[in-house]
């Protein structure tokens, strides 16, 4: 009868459409994640060491001392211990304590008379020859020491100070500047609007070709799946 053929049809429409939903992600949802990908941007510091976890590790706790120096007596055998007896060693900016690390001690001749640092606003990618450090970039917490990294050269110590299209690590912040009195204090600052907006603007023109092709390109696989899924369901 009428009815149920339109309750048939109503069942296959959803199954179909449930069945797309499974096969085929959103387009504009890969569009946003390819955009994404090909936009973010990481400025960093490595230290390469020896593969020796302990020596990592107690340089690692070494630069973080120097950026938040434990409190220790004023005067040695003094018998109170009240605030006026405690003092701090100067704590230094982190990313000041990280390069004089890196000039000392770190094993890469490239990057240890720049202070470690591995470039300015690079993309994904950029660091080939040690993947593992160049995927580290986009993973680990933004204006934190992070480490030990192993890869076939040795273990690396790690520090972002910017990194821009990655909201869901970093929240609403993209770089850490100095701050404080001293100019020793580390602080999370938001992206500036004007220059992030006029770098996207670039790049997505510079990508307008390849956005067109993915997107013709998802028309046609769209329209592929569409016919698989009724040959699939008429068949059912």
């Amino acid at each position: 009868s009428l009815p149920r053929l339109r309750s048939f049809n109503s069942m296959k429409r959803a199954r179909q459409n449930s069945f797309l939903s499974m096969a085929l992600p959103s387009p504009l949802d890969k569009l946003e994640r390819d955009f994404l990908a090909l936009t973010r941007r990481v400025t960093a510091y490595h230290i390469l060491l020896p593969k020796s976890t302990e020596a990592a590790l107690a340089l690692k706790q070494k630069i973080r001392n120097r950026v938040n120096p434990p409190k220790s007596p004023r005067h040695i055998g003094s018998e109170t211990d009240d605030d006026d007896n405690i003092q701090a060693a100067q704590a230094t900016y982190i990313i000041d304590a990280f390069s004089q690390a890196a000039r000392r001690y770190s094993l890469d001749d490239e990057t240890k008379s720049n202070g470690g640092l591995l470039g300015t606003m690079l993309p994904q990618g950029a660091c080939r020859r040690v993947p593992e450090l160049d995927k580290a970039c986009f993973e680990v917490p933004l204006g934190q020491i992070c480490g030990p990294i192993e890869t076939e050269y040795g273990f690396h110590l790690l520090l972002v100070e910017e990194r821009t299209n990655c909201a869901k690590l970093d929240g609403a912040y993209s770089k850490i500047v100095r701050g404080g009195v001293d100019g020793v204090d580390t602080v999370f600052v938001r992206p500036n609007g004007k220059e992030e907006g006029s770098d996207l603007f670039g790049l997505a023109v510079e990508q307008l070709g390849l956005w067109v092709g993915i997107v013709f390109a998802g028309g046609i696989v769209a329209e592929i799946s569409v016919r698989v899924a009724d040959g699939y369901l008429n068949s059912v």
